[in-house]
C-alpha cells in the first residue's frame, strides 16, 4: 500500500486532478506544502512577486484552459492580498483553488503573527472558503474542493491550512487510482422548455441569440454557430461572449451595451423582438436602464445557475441548463420542428447596418488616437492571437473596435475590473497556451499596479507582447467626471525623462530585463508590434510598445438606447457622432 505523509498525498490529490502549473510566494506558514510540491515531477511552480497577481496569473491560465488555476501563499496579508483575485474569479465564474498557510490551531486566538480568520474574510467572494484542522481531512477537502470550483457555474475556492495541521507527520494510505475526482454532471435542459424556446424563435420576426462568458466556458461555441445558421438567427455575444461567433461572420449582429459596443448593434438590439440569452448575466453595464432596454421585446434566458433567474428581471421564459447541452437540445428540436431556414429581411437588414453604421478608425493625429490604434492592431494581427485586457478607457475601446475570431481569444477581467490584471494574467495565459501569441492591451495607469509581474515573466522565460495606450490620465474616470464638469485627481502626468507623460513605461520594462519601444506616430504602431512579436520570441522575455494617446480622447458611451437616433453619423471623413445605450454619456470627440 502506498503509505505517505498527508502533506505528499495532498500533491498528489493536485497531481491526480491535473494540475501542472501553479503560482505562489513561499512563507512561513506554508513551507510544509511546499517542501511536499518540490517533490512532484509533474506541477512546476511560478513565484510571482505580490499574491495578487499569483491571483490573476492563474486565473488567465484557468480562463484559456479551462483547467482549475492554483494560487499559493503564506498567513496573514498574503491571504488578505489574494481577495481582489478571488473576487474576480468569482465575479466571472472562473474556477481557481487559492491555499493559504495559517498559524497553528493552538494560538489563533492568542492574535498570533500574521493569523487573521482569513475563511471569513473570503466568504463572500468564493464559492467554498474552509479551513482544515484535522490533518485526516486533508485529501478528501481537497477532492471537493476540485469538485465544488468545476460544478455548475465555476468558481473560487480557499482552503486555509495550520501549520500545525500541515506538519503533522501523519501517513495515509494515498491511492488515487483508488479513489480518483469526485464526480458532477452538468444539468440538462427540460424537453418542453427547449421546445418553447425553439417555438418563440420560430414565431418572432427579429430574434436574437445573446451567448455570454456561459457560452464560451461550456466550450459550446459550435453549437451556438449551427443553430444560428440553420434558423439563420443573429447573434450579438455579450462582452464576456466575445469570440463565441467570428465577427466577420453574416450572422455577427455586434455587441450590445452601454461602453464595450458596436452602434450597429445597438440600433438592431431596438429593433429586435425576442432576445435568447444563453450563460448571460444582464449586467448593468450590458442593459442600461432596464424599461428601455427590456421594451416590448421577449427574452429567453438560460443560464447553468437557478440562482440567476430572475436576479436582474423575470424572463418570459427561464431554463436551467448547461449552455452547451442546451443548445445542442436546440439545435436538435429545431432540426424536428422546421427544415433549414434561408437568410431573410432580418439577415439582410444586419448587413446593411454592420456596413453604414460605423465609427471612424483613420484618424492621422498625433498624438495618436486610441481608435486608431486599434486598427492598426486589427490589420497587423491574424486572429489566432490571444488579447488579455483589464477595465479602463483602453479596455473600453478594445472593446468595441478590437477583432476576435475564437472563443477564449479574448479574455478580459469583465465584472471586477481590478487594474494591473492583465500584466500577470499574460503569464498564466502563456504558459496555458504555448504556441499562441499572447496580447495585452494596457493602460499606462493599470500597468503600474502589476508591473513588477514582468519580472516574473522574465524570470521564467514567458514571453508576450503588451500593447500600452498612454494618455497619462485616469482616462475612463476623467470622462465619466465630465457630467459633474470636474477634471480632479485624475492627472498622471508629471515632468519625465521623455516628456510630460510621466514615468518612463519603456525603461521600466528595461529595469525588469524586459523590452520596450516608443510610439508617437500611427504609422509607426505596425513595425513597432512585428519588432515586439520578434524579439519577445527570440529574446523569451515580455515586450512593450508604448503608443503615446491624445490625452482627453473619450469613448462614445453612456448615451440612452432610446435617443440612439438623435445622432446620426457625419460620414464626410473628418467627424463622427454616436450613440450607446444608458445614462448620460457622450459621442467620439473629434
Amino acid at each position: 500500500m502506498p503509505i505517505m505523509d498527508v502533506m505528499d498525498a495532498v500533491v498528489g490529490v493536485m497531481e491526480d486532478e491535473g494540475v501542472e502549473v501553479a503560482f505562489g510566494v513561499p512563507g512561513a506558514a506554508i513551507l510544509p506544502l511546499y517542501k511536499a510540491l518540490s517533490k512532484s515531477n509533474q506541477i512546476r511552480h511560478y513565484s510571482v512577486r505580490h499574491e495578487e497577481g499569483g491571483t490573476h496569473a492563474a486565473d488567465g491560465y484557468a480562463r484559456v484552459t479551462g483547467k482549475v488555476g492554483i494560487n499559493i501563499g503564506t498567513s496573514g496579508p498574503a491571504g488578505t492580498n489574494m481577495i481582489t483575485g478571488l473576487y474576480t474569479c468569482m465575479a466571472d465564474s472562473i474556477p481557481q483553488i487559492c491555499i493559504t498557510g495559517q498559524a497553528p490551531t493552538t494560538v489563533l486566538h492568542k492574535e498570533a503573527f500574521q493569523a487573521v480568520d482569513i475563511v471569513e474574510i473570503a466568504k463572500p467572494v468564493t464559492k467554498w472558503a474552509v479551513q482544515v484542522r484535522e490533518p485526516a481531512q486533508l485529501v478528501w477537502t481537497f477532492r471537493e474542493a476540485f469538485r465544488i470550483a468545476q460544478e455548475g457555474r465555476p468558481g473560487p475556492i480557499l482552503i486555509d491550512l495550520p501549520l500545525d495541521v500541515q506538519t503533522s507527520g501523519l501517513e495515509v494510505d494515498f491511492d488515487p487510482t483508488r479513489g480518483g475526482p469526485l464526480q458532477f454532471e452538468a444539468p440538462e435542459p427540460r424537453p418542453r422548455a427547449i421546445r418553447q424556446a425553439v417555438e418563440m424563435i420560430l414565431e418572432a420576426e427579429r430574434p436574437v441569440l445573446m451567448p455570454g462568458g456561459g457560452v464560451i466556458i461550456a466550450e459550446a461555441a459550435d453549437e451556438l454557430v449551427e443553430l444560428a445558421e440553420y434558423l439563420q438567427v443573429p447573434i450579438s455575444p455579450t462582452y464576456m461572449g466575445k469570440g463565441a461567433i467570428p465577427e466577420d461572420h453574416p450572422l455577427f449582429m455586434g455587441i450590445v451595451g452601454l461602453q464595450t459596443q458596436q452602434r450597429y448593434a445597438n440600433q438592431l438590439f431596438l429593433e429586435s423582438d425576442l432576445v435568447v440569452g444563453i450563460g448571460n448575466r444582464w449586467a448593468e453595464r450590458h442593459t442600461g436602464d432596464l424599461d428601455v432596454y427590456r421594451g416590448n421585446r421577449k427574452f429567453v434566458h438560460v443560464d447553468i445557475d437557478p440562482r440567476q433567474m430572475g436576479r436582474v428581471f423575470p424572463p418570459d421564459l427561464a431554463v436551467v441548463s448547461d449552455a452547451r447541452l442546451a443548445l445542442q437540445a436546440m439545435v436538435q428540436t429545431a432540426r424536428d420542428m422546421t427544415s433549414e431556414r434561408e437568410p431573410g429581411p432580418w439577415v439582410d437588414r444586419v448587413a446593411e447596418l454592420r456596413s453604414t453604421l460605423l465609427r471612424k478608425t483613420d484618424f492621422d493625429d498625433v498624438p495618436v488616437k486610441p481608435q486608431r490604434a486599434f486598427r492598426e492592431m486589427n490589420e497587423f494581427f491574424d486572429g489566432n492571437e490571444i488579447i488579455v485586457t483589464a477595465i479602463g478607457l483602453y479596455q473600453i475601446f478594445s472593446g468595441q473596435f478590437q477583432k476576435t475570431y475564437k472563443p477564449r481569444h479574448y479574455l478580459c477581467c469583465g465584472q471586477a475590473g481590478p487594474l494591473g490584471w492583465e500584466v500577470p494574467a499574460c503569464i498564466g495565459v502563456k504558459l496555458g497556451r504555448p504556441d499562441n501569441l499572447v496580447v495585452g492591451v494596457v493602460g499606462d495607469y493599470s500597468f503600474q499596479f502589476l508591473m513588477e509581474e514582468v519580472a516574473v515573466a522574465v524570470q521564467y522565460g514567458v514571453p508576450y507582447v503588451l500593447v500600452m495606450l498612454n494618455n497619462a490620465y485616469m482616462g475612463l474616470i476623467r470622462q465619466s467626471e465630465l457630467k459633474y464638469e470636474m477634471d480632479f485627481a485624475v492627472d498622471l502626468a508629471y515632468a519625465g525623462p521623455e516628456s510630460d507623460y510621466g514615468i518612463d513605461n519603456v525603461m521600466v520594462m528595461e529595469a525588469m530585463g524586459a523590452l520596450g519601444r516608443r510610439v508617437r506616430r500611427p504609422e509607426e504602431i505596425q513595425d513597432a508590434l512585428a519588432w515586439a512579436v520578434r524579439a519577445s520570441e527570440e529574446q523569451r522575455v515580455p515586450a512593450l510598445v508604448e503608443i503615446m494617446c491624445e490625452r482627453d480622447t473619450n469613448a462614445a458611451m453612456g448615451l440612452s438606447i432610446d435617443r440612439i437616433n438623435e445622432f446620426e453619423p457625419i460620414l464626410d471623413g473628418t467627424h463622427e457622432k454616436d450613440a450607446q445605450l444608458v445614462g448620460g454619456g457622450i459621442p467620439d470627440r473629434d
